[in-house]
């Protein structure tokens, strides 16, 4: 039962994200997302992880040719001089149950925080922060605060939720709690609940709170893994590492509108979610030296990579640039809304994007870019960073299914339909393909 809220919220009926009409694309012919549905048994969804991270299946892509490998062998698939792109986030246990005295279960589910805005101070709070959360069995807790006791490192303290403000079923959630020597960040690792994907259909057991996080993963924040890392081993960074394939991260935390279904029967009504987006000046640098040979480890990097382009691009000097202030100095507020894309202005160079970008960091003395992006890549989309993919097998008519079929030219079904007869696993904890131009 831990999950049923969730599951009602994200994949029934209830409409977390509204859908809005502004901007949309004018699109000649329709994208229909039943065209983006495939049949997939429970059985082919995978339960649990394989014992051994790399050794899942590989499916390789490749001038539209299909092969099959193990996952430790990636590095043998990989084009030379590549440069591989990962995120570094890590899931939070963004799951907190609470009791009414009455005995009513309440479960609050932390997605993103308000004040603080800001992760890191948010989970680093001692005093106290409000998040905007999902609620369990709301209509049994509608005023007045619910408290539990807890204990950390030996020290006790009392903590507490009060519910603000509801909001398009969502709800402005203060947590306090009556000592100073505990971040919010502790409170959740002691009580919280590790948010497995709502498919996976069980409840969450010890073993996830390792398998459910990439062995890179360390900037706290995100209430889903992005899963194409899950595969990855330090042998195979060893492997990678002796054919000189290079490294890089950076942050996109994944928020639950990873889940949401596409209810919508064409895409241009669909409401994309909106998530935050963080990459180091030297990471920019090292993507510009390596224009032509970018390979993103999972949708949540590509999205980040692709939204760098527009972000560059609103960079340029323009008489009305999406980011707020000044376009030529001073600091500035990046949201690459989801049509940002199709909106026809003129294309610039992706170096050029990337040097707008490092200018900027550069005369604001900023060593971080800091964004939100809810950028939609659907079939049409041009690529302008990112040549190549190692990703998952997604849900049916999903937004993630329509980002593989844009970048492998609407052949999605030929994989789908070799992964499918070739026994290979499915979603968070399936096996893994690699998608090259």
């Amino acid at each position: 039962m831990s999950f049923v809220f969730y599951l009602l919220l994200l994949l029934q009926n209830y409409n977390i994200f509204s859908v809005s009409l502004v901007n949309q694309p004018k699109e000649e012919q329709p994208i229909y997302i039943n065209s983006f549905d495939y049949p997939l048994p429970d059985e082919r969804i995978a339960k649990f992880p394989l014992s051994h991270r790399d050794a899942s299946k590989l499916l390789v892509y490749r001038d539209s040719t299909i092969t099959e490998s193990v996952f430790s062998s990636i590095a043998d698939f990989l084009p030379k001089h590549s440069l591989l792109v990962y995120n570094n986030t890590r899931v939070i246990r963004a799951r907190l149950i609470f009791h009414k005295d009455t005995g009513a279960r309440i479960e609050v589910f932390c997605l993103e925080p308000l004040s603080p805005a800001d992760y890191a101070q948010s989970l680093g709070s001692t005093t106290g922060c409000t998040w905007k959360c999902m609620v369990g069995n709301v209509k049994k807790w509608r005023e007045g605060l619910l408290s539990k006791t807890i204990e950390i490192d030996g020290v006790t303290c009392t903590f507490s939720v009060e519910l603000l403000k509801t909001e398009d079923n969502t709800h402005s959630i203060h947590f306090t709690w009556d000592s100073l020597n505990i971040h919010f960040a502790d409170i959740l690792e002691k009580t919280g609940e590790l948010p497995i994907p709502p498919y996976l259909h069980r409840k969450t057991e010890e073993s996830d709170l390792t398998t459910y996080q990439t062995v890179y993963s360390k900037i706290k924040g995100s209430v889903a893994a992005p899963t194409a890392g899950l595969h990855f081993t330090p042998e195979v960074f060893e492997s990678m590492k002796a054919k000189n394939i290079e490294t890089e991260e950076l942050t996109l935390h994944v928020g639950a509108g990873t889940f949401q279904p596409v209810k919508s029967a064409t895409i241009d009504l669909h409401h994309m979610h909106t998530e935050v987006i963080s990459v180091n000046k030297s990471t920019i640098e090292h993507l510009l030296q390596k224009v032509g040979h970018i390979i993103a480890v999972g949708t949540t990097s590509v999205r980040t990579l692709e939204s760098l382009y527009y972000i560059g691009k609103d960079l340029t000097p323009s008489p009305s640039p999406r980011g707020e202030g000044d376009s030529a100095s001073g600091l500035q507020s990046f949201h690459i809304s989801q049509w940002a894309p199709y909106e026809a202005t003129e294309e610039i160079p992706t170096e050029k994007a990337l040097q707008n970008i490092l200018d900027y960091l550069e005369r604001n003395n900023l060593t971080t870019l800091h964004a939100e992006t809810q950028i939609m890549i659907k079939p049409g989309y041009t690529f302008h960073l990112v040549d190549g993919m190692i990703t998952n097998f997604h849900q049916p008519k999903s937004t993630l299914l329509l980002l593989v079929s844009a970048f492998v030219n609407g052949h999605w079904m030929d994989i789908y339909d070799y992964a499918l007869a070739n026994d290979f696993r499915f979603l968070s904890y399936g096996d893994s393909s690699l998608l090259l131009k």
